[in-house]
């Protein structure tokens, strides 16, 4: 690969003058993003399947403590660990598709070009398979969208060093959460126009059609930016890698668990002593993901650096499985809510409904709220069987890409 003078000089300054080498050779895939990555879209079908078939999913929030147990409690947090590992994993993985790029201007091009195509896939195939609304009466800007936006801004920032994209990143991650005490009515034209970039938003337009701002774009691009800024990280030696991962993520649990102590900064909702020790401990771990608070990012991202110093260099079976799901994240993603939502439709029916009773919009085709649902174990059982039905269609699909690498758009799926 041939490189100008110029155009080293520019990825030098983006990547470092320690992996100037980067410019110059190609980087293989990470098997450990790919394990990590892979780990968590198994799990997120769990919170997806919940969310849609569940009981109580349309009426009542898992994580609301007057009335969630302990498991269904928990059957949603441990997937709060999705979202903020599959956005900085993409902003890790931007890296590593810049740095194999010939120049600069290619490398921003590719980012702008995903960035716009996420964006549009989020608002066609991805809401319908949420919705299979054909009338498209809620648009929902989802975790697909938030991305998209991010690499959007990462292409524009590409000409800045890693410090600073680090530096802007850290500060949204730690002062987003100042917004909520800006100044003014929540109806002036100032937070009607801007707080939706930060704070979820529903926004009726015409013939009753909602847009819902539901992953506030910036916050989530604090993540992203700093997931791309270290991708460093995973050009090191693996002996290395570990103990980086693992000091980062005692450090990030260590200073969630010592600001969330204090009960005054970091999360918009404090804990509190609840009926017995077991609630208290749930509400201190009780964060909020919408958006993602600074506890809620120092958690979760430090439980992800603890999985990647577990995992990385690991080489089994386990791993394997996880990194055919985790090489195609976005075929994945759209695909299974076209086998999530038949199995609603499939479940209304069982349950005596006819097709005139179905709801669509919020709720997902199912009759009136409250009246259908599933509990907590048929609810494990459909999500293992949708993984189970997910593994040979990526692998198919893994394998199609990798033999088809010459085919442009495959890259963007």
């Amino acid at each position: 690969m041939v490189t100008t003078s110029d155009e080293s000089g520019t990825l030098a300054a983006i990547f470092g003058k320690t992996h100037a080498t980067i410019v110059r050779a190609s980087i293989k895939r990470v098997h450990s993003i790919d394990v990590i990555r892979g780990i968590v879209m198994i799990i997120m079908v769990l919170d997806h399947v919940r969310d849609m078939l569940h009981l109580t999913s349309i009426t009542q929030s898992p994580t609301d403590l007057a009335t969630t147990t302990p498991a269904l409690f928990f059957t949603r947090w441990v997937t709060h660990l999705c979202a903020p590992v599959f956005v900085f994993l993409s902003g890790t993985s931007a890296f590593i598709s810049v740095s194999n790029k010939q120049d600069l201007a290619a490398s921003r091009s590719f980012l702008l070009t995903r960035g716009f195509w996420l964006i549009v896939v989020e608002f066609t195939l991805v809401n319908f398979g949420l919705w299979f609304d054909i009338h498209f009466n809620v648009f929902l800007f989802d975790v697909i969208a938030t991305i998209g936006c991010g690499f959007v801004v990462l292409g524009l920032l590409l000409g800045k060093s890693t410090r600073t994209i680090a530096t802007i990143g850290l500060v949204i991650i730690f002062c987003h959460n100042l917004t909520a005490f800006i100044p003014g009515e929540a109806t002036s034209l100032f937070k009607t126009l801007v707080m939706p970039f930060f704070a979820p938003a529903a926004i009726p337009f015409g013939d009753g059609k909602t847009f819902v701002m539901g992953y506030p774009p910036i916050p989530w691009l604090g993540i992203m930016l700093v997931g791309f800024t270290a991708g460093n990280l995973f050009l090191k030696e693996i002996a290395e890698k570990k103990r980086l991962f693992l000091r980062i993520g005692l450090a990030s649990i260590a200073l969630f668990l010592i600001i969330r102590s204090y009960n005054i900064y970091g999360d918009t909702v404090p804990w509190s002593v609840q009926k017995n020790g077991l609630y208290t401990f749930l509400s201190f771990i009780n964060l909020t993901k919408y958006p993602p608070s600074l506890d809620f990012c120092l958690l979760f991202l430090g439980i992800m650096f603890l999985l990647l110093a577990a995992l990385e260099g690991v080489q089994n079976r386990f791993t394997a499985i996880a990194a055919v799901y985790g090489k195609v994240p976005l075929f994945y993603f759209v695909i299974h809510w076209y086998i999530i939502h038949p199995i609603v439709f499939a479940m209304v029916f069982l349950q005596g409904y006819k097709a005139s009773d179905m709801v669509f919009g919020f709720n997902f085709g199912r009759p009136k709220e409250g009246s259908s649902g599933l509990g907590l174990i048929p609810i494990y059982l459909i999500w293992i069987a949708v993984v189970v039905l997910l593994y040979p269609l990526c692998k198919w699909y893994g394998s199609y890409k990798e033999k088809h690498r010459d085919v442009k758009w495959l890259r963007y799926l």
